[in-house]
């Protein structure tokens, strides 16, 4: 009797420590469907850039350029080096890999004419960035330089929003 008793506590426990457990679907996964070869989406609608965002995931770092009306075109790629637009000469970006971020302007007169490297955010402390630069902005078009650990798979998308405003999204994979 003492041995049912102590089986059948066991299995209550048991089955009261499975309760306490996620679920599955709750558990982070970082599955990636994601690569690393050139993304865009030229566009003809009229924004500027406003502002520039990063932050750390669980699964990757990310990279955020709020704009000013609805724009939604972008270029971005891995480069051996980053480039200013008009002049040709290579910006120091650092980092065993560079990817180039185009943010599309078209009509537009860039308000990121008057960033600096200052106005930027600092990434150093992230897993995957090591750099974030300011490349140029010139003839619609302004360039970031955005240093990552490796050549690691990535991801661009949009968003709207907020204050009618759009977002230029770009996700670095912390691993492949």
């Amino acid at each position: 009797m003492v041995e049912r008793s102590a089986a059948l506590a066991s299995l209550l426990l048991g089955s009261a420590l499975v309760g306490l457990a996620p679920p599955a679907s709750a558990v982070a996964s970082c599955g990636y469907a994601w690569g690393s070869l050139p993304e865009s989406a030229p566009s003809v609608r009229h924004a500027e850039v406003v502002d520039v965002r990063a932050g750390s995931h669980p699964c990757f770092d990310r990279l955020v350029v709020d704009l000013r009306g609805s724009g939604d075109g972008y270029f971005v790629r891995y480069v051996d080096a980053v480039d200013q637009d008009g002049s040709g000469r290579p910006v120091p970006v650092t980092g065993g890999a560079r990817l180039e971020v185009v943010v599309v302007e078209p009509l537009a007169v860039p308000a990121a004419l008057h960033l600096t490297d200052g106005d930027l955010p600092d990434v150093s402390g992230h897993r995957t960035f090591r750099d974030l630069v300011w490349a140029s902005s010139f003839e619609g078009r302004t360039t970031f330089g955005l240093g990552v650990r490796a050549r690691l798979p990535f991801r661009v998308f949009t968003l709207d929003g907020p204050a009618g405003g759009s977002r230029v999204v770009v996700d670095v994979a912390h691993r492949w």
